[in-house]
């Protein structure tokens, strides 16, 4: 399939990898509209930093997803959906969770009774590896237990179920995608990696870490945007729940000894208890397995870690003035 003039609604296209999603269906020659956060400085999130030639071919629509009547004017039109918008910070979602219900629940279902009701092609819904929680077995399959550590995963996997049962009831043409650890450029610093290197492009000799002796399965920002291409355009992934991850495990302690070689830095770690997770909504182990998606569209990542932090480490270093390294992310 050729995304040639095909009409695609970009939700949270505003974000870290809905930005990256717009910008690559733009290059493959799709009529794009951009669906970003409504707010009264006028900005339109990453896209703000999009070259002129790029932003120009996008409708950018701004809007609250929480708001059913400007999502249904919003996919009026359109003939494809990502569903990518979300609150997704797990530390703000221990103390704000209505917040999440709302945007990630709601929100969600405001997308599927719009696609319904206009007949739209296909419907991608983002979910997060954060709803299988720790590892039971690894590496984590679509059959892995669910089972949420944080209300922000426990929003998310209420928004997945919802979405199956709009294709089990409804039939309406919903794929799952489970992306693992995403990174690369315009990630902020509520993600571990570009918590490192700001730091380390910031002067700081001693970064503060939370727990270091868990592990993620970190996939870059192009691998994933791929799977959602992918996923999109095979007819195999309808009613599918389909992960998305490098299928590598590696712990935020040996991550930090790669983004040293990256970067060329040597640094002291510390941990900052403000920064480690409740005891029981600790997620210690996360590694994907991605046979589905790759027998069902043929996606692999093409990105290494390794490649994938320099072009991530390049990106943070040229933009260090947009991360706030004095203070912790939430």
């Amino acid at each position: 399939m050729k995304w040639t003039n095909k009409k695609v609604l970009v939700t949270g296209a505003d974000g870290f990898i809905g930005s990256h999603l717009v910008e690559e269906l733009v290059r493959q020659g799709a009529r794009v509209r951009a669906f970003a956060y409504y707010n009264s400085f006028n900005s339109w999130g990453w896209m703000d930093q999009f070259p002129k030639s790029t932003l120009s071919q996008v409708d950018v629509f701004t809007g609250d997803i929480r708001d059913p009547n400007g999502v249904l004017t919003a996919m009026t039109g359109c003939d494809y959906v990502f569903h990518l918008a979300a609150l997704i910070g797990i530390p703000f979602s221990y103390h704000s969770p209505d917040s999440y219900v709302d945007t990630n629940i709601k929100g969600t279902l405001n997308i599927l009774q719009a696609a319904r009701q206009l007949n739209v092609k296909r419907v991608v819904h983002t979910s997060t590896s954060e709803v299988y929680g720790t590892a039971q077995y690894a590496p984590i399959d679509e059959l892995h237990p669910i089972n949420p550590q944080s209300p922000y995963a426990a929003t998310k996997s209420a928004a997945d179920t919802l979405a199956l049962s709009f294709y089990r009831s409804f039939n309406l043409p919903v794929t799952v995608l489970r992306p693992f650890n995403t990174f690369g450029p315009r990630q902020s610093a509520r993600a571990v990696i570009p918590t490192i290197i700001s730091q380390i492009y910031a002067g700081k000799k001693i970064i503060r870490l939370g727990n270091l002796d868990v592990t993620r399965d970190f996939n870059y920002v192009g691998n994933t945007v791929d799977s959602f291409l992918k996923s999109a355009e095979s007819k195999k992934t309808l009613g599918e729940v389909v992960n998305s991850g490098s299928g590598r495990e590696i712990s935020l302690r040996d991550l930090i000894e790669v983004i040293q070689q990256v970067t060329g830095s040597k640094i002291k770690v510390e941990t900052d208890k403000a920064r480690l997770r409740p005891a029981k909504s600790e997620v210690e182990r996360l590694i994907c397995s991605a046979d589905k998606i790759q027998q069902l569209t043929n996606w692999t990542p093409a990105v290494t870690l390794e490649q994938g932090l320099k072009k991530t480490a390049k990106w943070i270093k040229a933009n260090i003035n947009t991360f706030k390294t004095d203070i912790y992310n939430v």
